[in-house]
């Protein structure tokens, strides 16, 4: 039977899945690890040498009894970046008899999946060994793409391990994510990191333990901090600071605040406008209004912003809010957001942050009623559950004289000629929803007037802030 080939996959040496050279990204040379990003030669090479995500990994948890074990099924890595994702699935190729091959979603066609998953399959006919596919970044295939995988997986052909930044629920097939078990990465802590950092300073074979660097520990939590769990952020930022920092007398590099701050050059906020984090923190952002807390409304505000969200974006959702969430309590919160709005399209950023600011300050201290959303709600149930009422004659305009004589607008009372502005007898719904109420204000509303209750003044309004 001939070979069959596909085109090498970019970081993975050439040649046909049938040889036997374990992936060339483990176990490289010395040589060539020199000549590789810290964060990559400082990569775990055992479960024993990771560090964090004990809850998955830690002594007696399913996934390193899987792995120690050799009893693989597919997998799903999700969490952010930084956490481990690659490093656990490199770690199962080392600790397990599997074959494994690499791929990122960013560069590998779906052409040349479909080729690597039928050499797995003849694979394990011929030889009787599995294959570890490793798809990072999974979430970049469609969910029809994605599909080009699920005949192996159900055939034993090969074990998926798929890592994702985003939330697997959304981004991967249903289909392939009932067959998966899905493992959660979390962010790693400070601490974490810093021992991260401390082990690269100390390694005198991969890490920096080669050469004299000064560093004090206020500065190595200073790189955990602004790393927010990301251990690849870290690295690479020590070694940056180690690059720009100069020698000293007895041939040292001191990393000061100055060198700190040329390396980190601006604070590395996760965030991901198209993913779940945006979500997340919008969701947030939101709920704080909702919760009255101005302070942690601005929090994630701040958060959003400094992210790279689009300014009109959190502008739309301060309208909404001010009507679904405040609404008659305060009518000016709707005229703040959409005043903030109108700033933010017509000054942009960075002014429109004080602009937005503002709006989120003022509706978060706003007292607060979903009536417009409740009344809103209960009219569409109507609207679009019960037949098509037509319009009652009497409020239908008598624009030409067939009209007229067919009945529209006959028996229609003018508001404004009666002196408490209502014809009180003139029902205004459709025959069979006479006598619905759909809005039931609440005790917040400035309109429960009309349910008999007094109408509290501004400075009530306000008062409840």
């Amino acid at each position: 039977m001939p070979r069959l080939k596909r085109a090498p996959v970019p970081g993975e040496q050439p040649g046909s899945l049938f040889e036997e050279p374990v992936d060339q990204t483990i176990g490289a040379s010395d040589d060539e690890s020199s000549n590789r990003p810290l964060a990559d030669r400082m990569r775990p090479r055992t479960l024993n040498e990771l560090v964090g995500q004990q809850k998955i990994v830690g002594p007696g948890r399913a996934l390193r009894k899987m792995i120690e074990e050799d009893r693989l099924q597919s997998l799903i890595f999700w969490g952010p970046p930084g956490t481990g994702k690659t490093t656990i699935a490199r770690i199962i190729a080392e600790q397990t008899a599997a074959r494994f091959v690499s791929f990122s979603a960013v560069s590998a066609g779906i052409k040349e999946v479909r080729a690597v998953m039928s050499e797995a399959d003849e694979y394990r006919r011929r030889l009787g060994k599995r294959t570890v596919v490793f798809i990072d970044e999974i979430h970049r295939f469609n969910k029809a793409q994605q599909d080009a995988f699920l005949h192996y997986v159900e055939s034993g052909g090969i074990i998926l391990i798929g890592a994702t930044t985003e939330n697997p629920s959304f981004e991967v097939n249903s289909a392939l994510l009932s067959r998966s078990k899905v493992f959660v990465l979390e962010p790693l802590t400070t601490d974490d990191v810093v021992m991260i950092l401390r082990r690269a300073l100390a390694d005198t074979v991969h890490g920096l333990g080669d050469q004299r660097i000064d560093v004090t520990e206020d500065i190595l939590r200073a790189i955990a901090v602004y790393a927010s769990g990301d251990a690849r952020v870290a690295l690479n930022t020590l070694e940056l600071a180690v690059s720009v920092a100069d020698i000293d007398s007895i041939g040292a590099r001191v990393i000061t605040d100055e060198v700190l701050r040329e390396a980190m050059q601006r604070a590395a906020i996760r965030y991901d406008k198209a993913g779940e984090e945006h979500f997340n923190l919008i969701s947030a952002f939101i709920k704080s209004i909702r919760n009255s807390d101005p302070d942690a409304a601005v929090y994630w505000l701040a958060r959003m912003v400094e992210g790279g969200e689009d300014p009109l974006y959190i502008a739309r959702r301060l309208v909404v809010h001010a009507s679904e969430d405040i609404g008659l309590a305060d009518p000016m919160a709707l005229v703040e957001a959409v005043a903030a709005m109108q700033a933010t399209h017509f000054v942009g950023f960075p002014e429109a942050k004080l602009a937005l600011t503002q709006a989120t300050l003022y509706l978060a201290t706003a007292p607060k009623s979903n009536s417009v959303l409740e009344t809103y709600g209960a009219a569409m149930k109507d609207a679009v559950e019960t037949e098509r009422e037509p319009v009652p004659l009497h409020l239908r305009n008598a624009v030409t004289g067939l009209m007229k004589r067919f009945g529209y607008g006959e028996g229609y009372q003018y508001a404004h000629e009666f002196e408490s502005g209502k014809a009180e007898d003139m029902d205004c719904l459709p025959e069979r929803l006479k006598g619905r109420k759909y809005y039931k204000p609440s005790k917040r509303d400035r309109t429960a007037s009309t349910e008999g209750s007094p109408s509290p003044d501004e400075s009530e309004v306000r008062s409840q802030r």
